[in-house]
């Protein structure tokens, strides 16, 4: 009698192992390009925060009085925006939340006068300067006032006074 050997063998041509590892790469390489998009979608949404709150801010500094309420976007690991005054409230002592404003301060550079928090929620655009506001009149009963950003919103009360040269915001 003849003993039948009927072990399963199982054999991978060097094509065919070459084409499961090009596939591993390249889904790979997919989600890696997937994360990079996401994260440059934050980055623009900050930026048209920026642009977009700097243009009414000028629209409203342009006219002799105004108000305006603004609703803007922003992603939602950004938890809070705030404005802070690190020059004339400090020298003032008018600092009302110093843990917040502390908190803050690595975030401040040369001139800034807006801060994400948390700081490193805004990547490269953490912190940046708003022009024609009236920082110190903001800052005046809080430093920093910060407007929380409640599932990708903020609202915000832009306005200027009959008289006044710059913009308030709150």
């Amino acid at each position: 009698m003849k003993r039948c050997d009927r072990r399963a063998q199982m054999k991978l041509s060097f094509g065919m192992m070459f084409s499961i590892i090009l596939i591993v790469i390249f889904l790979i390489f997919t989600f890696f390009a997937i994360k990079t998009l996401l994260g440059m979608n934050d980055t623009v949404k900050i930026g048209q925060f920026y642009d977009s709150l700097q243009d009414d801010v000028d629209k409203v500094w342009k006219a002799s009085q105004g108000s305006q309420e603004k609703t803007y976007n922003l992603p939602q690991k950004i938890k809070k925006v705030c404005f802070v005054d690190y020059g004339e409230s400090r020298e003032r002592g008018l600092s009302t939340n110093t843990d917040m404003y502390e908190e803050l301060r690595p975030g401040y550079h040369t001139n800034e006068n807006v801060i994400f928090f948390p700081l490193e929620s805004g990547g490269d655009l953490s912190s940046f300067y708003i022009q024609h506001i009236d920082i110190v009149k903001i800052t005046e009963n809080d430093d920093p006032l910060c407007f929380e950003n409640r599932k990708g919103k903020i609202t915000l009360n832009i306005e200027k006074e009959y008289g006044t040269q710059l913009v308030t915001i709150n």
